[in-house]
């Protein structure tokens, strides 16, 4: 049976960093569906000039968009020994259209983390964020500054704020994620799937304690569920 996760927590929480640890580890692949937009929404595409009117609102992307781009991408030969979802679901209408789409696969979950960081924490790391134009190479103004100020210390790049980084709109985000995501842990509570995780530790720290609570054992190189 496939190894299904699924990677909850508010904007800036630390999934995406998580998620790619975890997917080395497990050697599955880490789906994010923010960085499926945001790709996107870089070629101009249709489904990009939709999302990014939500996105720079702090907003939800459509359900039906997000959902079609699951299920094809969980069709994909490198999720047959499972994958980590991050970023989706955030409602529990696709939650529910996740379990359809797993249903038809003849597939499960095996569990639900979820990183819990407070508000204030949040609008620290994600504000404080900068990325080279050029390369892509990501900084941050406070934990990882460049040596120059708005300089790519690798390619002399500019380094830039992303549109949905910016105080406000963190803030609607949270309000997004309080109103419409937060909701899933119940959903995943309920079904006895849910494992919450303190995500202000170092980096070591919270992929432990995730491990440990997702109900992973080394074995040998990669993992294996207990």
């Amino acid at each position: 049976m496939p190894l299904n996760l699924i990677l909850m927590g508010p904007p800036g929480a630390g999934k995406g960093t998580q998620a790619s640890r975890l997917a080395a580890r497990l050697r599955v692949p880490a789906i994010s569906t923010g960085e499926m937009l945001r790709e996107e929404v870089k070629r101009g595409s249709v489904l990009g000039r939709e999302a990014k009117g939500a996105m720079d609102r702090g907003a939800l992307v459509p359900d039906a968009l997000i959902v079609a781009i699951i299920e094809a991408r969980l069709q994909r030969e490198d999720c047959a020994r499972g994958f980590i979802l991050d970023g989706f679901p955030r409602t529990v209408t696709q939650a529910e259209a996740l379990d359809r789409a797993l249903q038809r696969f003849g597939w499960s979950l095996h569990r639900v983390g979820s990183l819990n960081v407070p508000s204030d924490e949040v609008v620290r790391r994600l504000s404080g964020r900068r990325t080279c134009r050029d390369c892509g190479a990501p900084y941050h103004v406070e934990l990882e500054p460049p040596r120059r100020d708005d300089t790519c210390d690798a390619c002399g790049g500019a380094l830039l704020q992303r549109d949905d980084d910016h105080e406000s709109v963190i803030a609607a985000r949270l309000e997004v994620y309080a109103r419409d995501t937060a909701p899933l842990l119940d959903y995943y509570r309920d079904r006895g799937l849910l494992a919450e995780i303190d995500g202000r530790g170092k980096h070591d720290d919270v992929l432990a304690a995730l491990l440990a609570r997702l109900n992973l054992q080394t074995s040998g190189p990669t993992l294996a569920a207990s």
